[in-house]
This record gives structure tokens, sequence and C-alpha cells, in this order.
């Protein structure tokens, strides 16, 4: 990435603040807020961004530039929304959440990092819809807040990892104190729904490595549901599985699938979890290689002359360009290692497919030891290992490839791979005082393409094995339904637990006693944690009713002007009275006062119309999924549970089965007309709106 970003901050009059982007909003770095996200955001603003000198919309945005290495600066915008001048004022997202009963906040801040083409662009009016962006959070002024778009190297970026950017935004949500940050998993890969690969892989979602955990199922589906249908799908026995697939025309490809993943393990691998754990951890890794390392054993190889020399080891002298390199099983044979030889031969090899695909999405170049040995961790947690192999690793020969080691034009380590286009599997056993004098690469012979084996592309392996294991398993209601409750499980959260800072500060969290809302809306809702607020040890009653009441009147659109009288937790404590050692620090109080705007539209994040959602799964209330409601009740149900397939449209009329059932006599097997008030004739799909061969697989799940 060229920084002509850089460039235009250099116009401005203060220079641009510049940070790493990964040490950037790690603890003390460049802040360290200790109150409320509300505060702490403007803290973030003022110390940690530069503000741009046109708006969005009209609405201001700051930039904060990070820099990942010397040719890469990435922009992270953050843009303030003030609600009262928004076109959509409500939060769709907190709905589909849960927090629909939320009290709309007065500010949301959003935070922006483009795609890679747009960084040295300003940022257009319809910046908040787009959905390409690498990074996108939505956080409410109250802390609440939502990741809705996040894409790395596989999603659009040159430059930035998915890991990368999603440990970025957790370390700004960490340091801003945001109280939940909810995320609806959508997200896919070659196919799969991740959620389910790496629900059955792992027990979490992708996001999971981040402390995300469910929140609320679609359809009905409760937490119990879900850890059932999670614990059903990953302890089914390869053995079984085999077994089952016998009669199946797949029998044959699952069966050589699972034995030659069996044969690459070093652990048991019993059930499909523990096959697609390891199959995500090799990732890449080719049979084909394996094949090849194994022939450069055999003492029985020839050499072919034409492509390759073979000599012993002697000073050479000459002076034309040949490549020096040694084979790393021959180097390692020879080392002094605590490590098994097939560990380091493991980890030699995840390091090869981290710079193989490196050069596949960049086209040239190398890579940086750190970045390397960052790629290398996302499969392999020794760390020790790691530094062990990469010191190994120059001019070595592992499979089909040579790594080479080197400093680049910034004096960093840096590693290269190239391919070696000779049939490798020719070679005779190199001992350790072997070389291979290899010329230039256009020189060398093409290389045969490799059989369609199992284990040369180890992600069409999974997805065959995803297809038929997890989507088409063979006559198993059982599977299908918990497979089917774990993709209808899309919103997870992640809750950031409250920790009391050690200084000189009482906190507490203030919430408006519900009785003061109308009982309408109270009635059936819970109402969210309240606000925090801070007062010195020495602070009276009457400090802490005003800190309450300018913290709700600076967070909440109806309590602009809301007057807190009472303090319910304080008895007869009155307002000249101290309030250390009457209340423990982080506990909730109860507030009651007046001037809250309950005529106010913008009352719930969920939005004024009061939606009723009664479906025969379970659920409700809104979870996302495409409804349908009663022309006649307004209930709304999903249109699925009704029978109406997601590739169908809505039928203009549409009257749920309680209401069929009020009109006329019961549904019975033969098809039905029902004459309407306005003498519209109806069949009874539509009239009836349900597929009665729809079972419930919530039960089935328990």
């Amino acid at each position: 990435m060229s920084i002509p970003i850089l460039e235009t901050c250099r116009k401005r009059k203060r220079r641009p603040k510049l940070f790493g982007l990964h040490s950037f909003a790690e603890p003390g770095c460049p802040i360290n807020p200790t109150g409320p996200f509300r505060d702490n955001i403007r803290i973030f603003l003022k110390q940690c961004a530069e503000p741009e000198d046109y708006c969005v919309k009209g609405m201001p945005l700051w930039c904060t530039l990070l820099v990942r290495d010397k040719s890469c600066v990435v922009p992270l915008y953050t843009i303030e929304e003030g609600v009262n001048h928004s076109l959509n004022p409500f939060c769709d997202h907190c709905r589909c959440t849960g927090w629909g009963n939320h009290l709309v906040s007065k500010r949301k801040y959003h935070v922006v990092i483009p795609n890679d083409r747009d960084w040295n662009k300003p940022l257009e009016d319809n910046v908040l819809n787009i959905h390409s962006h690498l990074l996108h959070g939505l956080i409410h002024c109250n802390g609440f807040g939502h990741l809705l778009c996040i894409n790395g190297i596989e999603g659009g970026s040159k430059y930035l990892y998915g890991r990368e950017i999603m440990d970025l935004w957790d370390r700004i949500c960490e340091i801003l104190k945001a109280r939940k940050i909810s995320v609806e998993d959508a997200s896919k890969k070659h196919g799969m729904d991740l959620r389910l690969l790496h629900g059955v892989a792992y027990g979490h979602t992708w996001f999971g490595r981040w402390g995300y955990k469910f929140c609320r199922g679609s359809y009905g589906v409760s937490e119990e549901n879900y850890d059932r249908a999670i614990e059903i799908l990953s302890s089914q026995k390869l053995d079984k599985i085999i077994q089952d697939f016998s009669d199946r025309e797949q029998s044959r490809q699952i069966k050589c699938m699972v034995q030659h993943y069996r044969d690459l393990s070093e652990s048991q691998l019993v059930t499909i979890r523990d096959l697609f754990k390891f199959m995500l951890t090799i990732k890449s890794r080719s049979a084909l290689q394996k094949k090849l390392v194994a022939a450069t054993a055999s003492p029985s190889a020839s050499v072919q002359k034409n492509s390759i020399r073979i000599s012993f080891h002697k000073k050479d002298n000459s002076k034309e360009k040949y490549l020096r390199c040694k084979r790393f099983t021959s180097v390692i044979a020879h080392m002094d290692s605590r490590w098994p030889a097939k560990r380091l031969e493991f980890a030699a090899e995840v390091i090869v497919d981290a710079l193989k695909q490196h050069k596949s999405e960049v086209g040239h170049g190398g890579m940086t030891r750190q970045d390397l040995r960052d790629a290398a961790r996302m499969h392999i947690g020794d760390t020790g290992l790691l530094d062990y192999v990469l010191k190994s690793m120059n001019n070595v020969i592992i499979g089909c490839h040579i790594v080479r080691r080197g400093i680049n034009s910034a004096r960093v380590l840096e590693y290269t791979i190239d391919d070696v286009d000779s049939p490798v599997k020719d070679l005779k056993l190199l001992d350790a005082t072997e070389e291979i004098h290899q010329k230039p690469l256009p020189d060398l012979l093409p290389a045969a393409a490799p059989a369609p084996v199992p284990g040369t592309d180890v992600y069409n392996d999974v997805v065959y094995l995803y297809n038929n294991t997890l989507l088409n398993y063979p006559e198993s209601e059982l599977l299908e339904l918990a497979t089917q409750a774990v993709l209808d499980s899309k919103h997870f959260v992640k809750d950031r637990p409250f920790r009391d800072e050690d200084d000189q500060l009482l906190r507490f969290f203030c919430q408006v006693m519900p009785g003061l809302f109308d009982a309408e809306n109270m009635a059936t809702e819970t109402s969210p944690a309240g606000e925090l607020v801070m007062v010195p040890l020495h602070a009276t009653v009457f400090d802490l009713k005003q800190a309450a009441e300018k913290a709700l009147r600076d967070t909440y659109c109806i309590m602009d002007k809301f007057v807190v009288t009472e303090v319910d937790n304080l008895g007869e404590m009155e307002d000249r009275d101290v309030l250390f050692g009457a209340l423990e620090s982080g506990a909730e109080i109860l507030v009651r006062g007046s001037g809250i705007d309950l005529d106010s539209n913008l009352k719930h994040e969920g939005g004024a119309d009061n939606w009723i959602v009664r479906c025969e799964c379970g659920a409700r209330d809104d979870d996302g999924e495409r409804m349908i409601a009663c022309d006649i009740c307004e209930v709304w149900q999903h249109t699925r549970c009704c029978g109406i397939e997601d590739s169908e449209a809505v039928p203009p009329l549409f009257v749920c089965p309680g209401c069929c059932t009020s009109f006329g006599p019961p549904m019975t097997n033969s098809p039905l007309e029902f004459q309407c008030s306005d003498d519209l004739l109806l069949d009874s799909a539509t009239m009836y709106g349900m597929d009665y061969e729809y079972d419930n697989c919530i039960g089935l799940l328990q």
C-alpha cells in the first residue's frame, strides 16, 4: 500500500499521530480510561484521532492512522451519528439481538476501516450502508454495540488478515469498556457456514476465540438446544460414520479420507470433532508433499541428472550462480532437538503453507519473520517450536518448494518461497553432508500434475465431509435437526463483566424505576442494566443524584430533562449524608424522578411499533428471520414455520391457523376452500398457512 494518505495528513497544521496496528488499544496504549463508554469514547477521539475536514451527511468523523509496516498505513475512522437528526434513529440490530427494549441512545459511534482501494479517498455519504468494509462496528453511547462487518484477506483485503482486524476490534472494545457487543454470524468459507463447521470442530464459532457466546437463536432455538445440538454433531464416531455410509457411493471416498488423516495425526482421531479439528489445523497440507518427502527417503530412488546434480559436501569456489540447498529432512536429522522429527516436519509444512498463501494472494515478495511466525501460530501454539524451525530454514527444500531467508530493503529478516518444478520423487536419499546444487528455476523440467487423492487439498476434503456428514447424513432425523438448530443460531454476544478499578472512586449502576415508564411497554420487558456513574469516596447522596442525572441525560433521548429526586436504595439518608460505607462500589441503585418524555417516539431501540410475535416454533420476539403477519389477528409468524419457502413470495392475504379455526371447521387431509367475507376464495394451503409435516425439531434435541 502506498502512503498518499500520509501526504494528505502532512498538509495539516498538526503532525498526524501514528500508532502501531498490533499494539494499538492495548492497556495503556495510548490511553487508559477508567470511566463508562460514553466518557471513554470522547477521550479516545481527543487523544487518539484527528478530526477530518469534511462530514458524512452532517456527521463528524475522526481518523486514526495505524501502521502495519513501513509500506502499509491503515485508516481507522470513527463516525459520530446523532440520533435526533438521524434518518434511522432506531436499531434493527438491537431488536434482533433481543435488546429492543433498550432506551434509544442519543449517539451511535461507527468504527470503520474501509476496503483497501478506498484508503486514500474521502468517505462517501453511503459509508454506513456499505458491506464491503474491512471493519464496521457500531457502539451506542450506553456501551451496547454490534459488530456489523469484518472482511480479511479472503474477504477482499490485500494487507490485513481477518484475525488481525478482529484482534484490533476486540482491543478497542476492551479499552473503551464497551459493555456488550453482539455479532450475527453469517460468515461462510468455501460455501460452508463457519458457525456450523467451527461449532463442530471447536465447540464455538470463529468469533468464540474472542469470547463471543450464544445470545439467542432463531426459530425458538434456546441455548440448551444449541449446546445439545453441538454435542450431538461433534460426538459422531468416525467408525460409525464409515459404517452408515457403507452402502452409499461416498463410502470409499469417506473411508479413504478418514484413514488418510488418521495416518497423518500423532493422536488418535475418534470422533468427527477430532477429524475436523485436525484438518483445520493442518489446513492446506498436501498429501502430495508427504508422498514426495517419503520418496526422497527411499534409498532406491534414482537421480535425474538433467535437472539436479548431487555432490558430497566440499568447499565450492566456483563463480557459477548455482543455488546451494539442503533437504529439510536432512538438516533436522543431525540436529539435537527436543522435538521429534515428525513435529519439526509438520511445523515446516505449516510455514510453507503460510508462504504459499501469501505468495498466491500478493503475487510477489516474501514475509517478514514476525508476520510468518504470526501466521504459523494460527495452527501451532508452541512458539518455541516455531522459533526453532524458522531458525533452521534457509535454502532448504520442503516437499516441492525451496524456502530462502534474507534481509530485505528495510533491513528486516524476510522469508521467500520458490517452486521446485523438477520431479523430486526420483531423488535418492541425501545424508547430512550432501547438498543439492540447483540451477535457477526456469531451467528445471516441469512437474507432473498431482493425482486427485485425499489430502491433496485439505479444504476440498473438509467441504466434502461437511456436505456429507453434517448436511446430508443418510437417514438420520436427529442429526438433520441438530444441524438445523446450529444453523438457526446466528446471534452471539461478548459480555464484558464489570471490574472495579483500584482508584479513589465509587462506582454504581444507576437504573430508573420501571414504574416511571408506561406499564404497557414495561409489563413484558426486562430493563437493561443501569448506567455506570462514578463519584469520589467523600461524595454525598446529593452528589450521587447529580451524577446519575447527568449520566442519564447524556445517554438517552427521553431523559433529556430528567430530574432525580430520590435514590431508592438509601432508605432514610438525606442529601448531605456521605455515601461511603452505605453502599458498596459496584452496586445497582434505583432512582426516581420526573421529566421523562413518555410521549417521545424515540423511546425503545426496537422502534415505536409493538409487534406481537407468536410462532409455532416458540419464538415470541423478532429474531431477524422473515416473518408474515395474519391479516386478521395481526400476529407475526415465521414464513418458514408457515410452510412458505424463502424462494416463494409472501401471499397477498394470509390467515393464521387460529383464525381459520374460529371461522370454520377443523382442517382435514382433503383440500378445502374457505369463503371469506369479500367472497375471495382461498385454498387450504394459503388459508391455513401451515405445513403440518413440519416437525418440532426443538423437542427432539432435548
